[in-house]
């Protein structure tokens, strides 16, 4: 059931009758949404970074963004009260920390919900789990590094040697600590069910010499490969692979720095750099048998409400509740005035 503990009630002051009234905190509410928290706070970190620069129009926009939570009561499959997001005002900007969680998390909806019709309509098909990386690059030719992957992508899907039949791949970038920029590909492959069976399989030596080929480099690029199980061993899971294909575009960790500290002029012009860099850029690719399915995860999801809910579920949800985000605590809280 969802409970309140007093002690973790925030109280202020009403001017007009000096009483003091508690406000709830949304994370004591309902502890699976304590990551409402974590990723507004980062927000209000970006849009600091923003503040003041040729992005000061996103920063706006940032400090707008899911101000204010709308949920509804409803019941869990074990009849326990959960919280439903109902309604929020969302701002989509790529580097926005709360709008990537709620896009990541359609995507992965939509992914979960859609996969199983593929798997059972090709029953004897397998998925493999890829992650294909480069050297790190300057921040300021992170567009030109992605664009020559893309290039090698294209190459590397026309030769014989490729095996899938269907695939979904995105982009992430890492941070580097000397200020470098690491692009890699997560992608998911849908091979058949031979591909394990004589000369159709490759290696993990045998990956790396063909990304390293259609990359046209003259290194060794880091490459893994993995098995998709339907049920845990020792290969992933078809829901981990989901969860790495369909994740950040970028950590909220190398948007803002080290939160402990103070943010500097270098995290500010990496972000401004990183932003100029990823403009009108991909996130999300499919091709082949899966690209029928899969297709919409192109684009940006028009509904990022709903990313968290079971869509199996009805939505039996009952009166409402709202909480604010009060930047000084960092926290949501159930707002008691309406």
């Amino acid at each position: 059931m969802l409970e309140t503990h007093e002690s973790e009630c925030l109280q202020h002051s009403d001017r007009s009758n000096a009483t003091i009234i508690e406000r709830v905190l949304l994370r004591q509410l309902s502890p699976r949404d304590v990551t409402w928290d974590d990723r507004r706070a980062e927000t209000d970190r970006v849009k600091e970074l923003y503040s003041g620069t040729i992005y000061d129009r996103l920063a706006g926009r940032l400090g707008d963004c899911s101000g204010r939570l709308e949920f509804g009561y409803d019941l869990d499959s074990d009849g326990n009260q959960k919280l439903r997001l109902h309604a929020a005002r969302f701002c989509r900007v790529r580097t926005c920390p709360v709008c990537q969680w709620r896009r990541s998390l359609m995507w992965r909806a939509k992914a979960f919900k859609i996969l199983p019709q593929v798997v059972e309509k090709y029953p004897n098909h397998r998925f493999i789990a890829l992650t294909l990386t480069v050297r790190n690059c300057q921040i300021t030719d992170l567009r030109a590094t992605i664009g020559k992957m893309n290039q090698a992508w294209m190459r590397l899907t026309k030769r014989k040697s490729w095996p899938a039949v269907g695939w979904i791949r995105s982009v992430e970038v890492t941070r580097g600590q000397d200020g470098t920029a690491h692009p890699h590909f997560h992608c998911l492959l849908m091979v058949t069910s031979t591909y394990f069976k004589g000369t159709h399989y490759l290696s993990q030596d045998a990956w790396t010499e063909l990304w390293e080929k259609s990359m046209k480099i003259d290194y060794k690029p880091v490459i893994h490969v993995q098995a998709v199980r339907s049920k845990k061993k020792e290969n992933q899971t078809m829901f981990e692979a989901i969860c790495e294909t369909m994740k950040y575009s970028v950590k909220p960790a190398d948007l803002i720095g080290d939160p402990k500290n103070e943010p500097t002029e270098e995290d500010r012009e990496w972000l401004i750099e990183l932003t100029s860099q990823l403009h009108k850029t991909r996130a999300v690719a499919t091709g082949g048998i899966l690209k029928e399915y899969l297709r919409e995860l192109e684009n940006e999801p028009e509904d990022l409400i709903h990313g968290d809910d079971n869509p199996e579920e009805e939505d039996s949800s009952i009166a409402s509740v709202i909480f604010d985000w009060e930047p000084k605590p960092k926290k949501y809280l159930m707002n008691n005035d309406i």
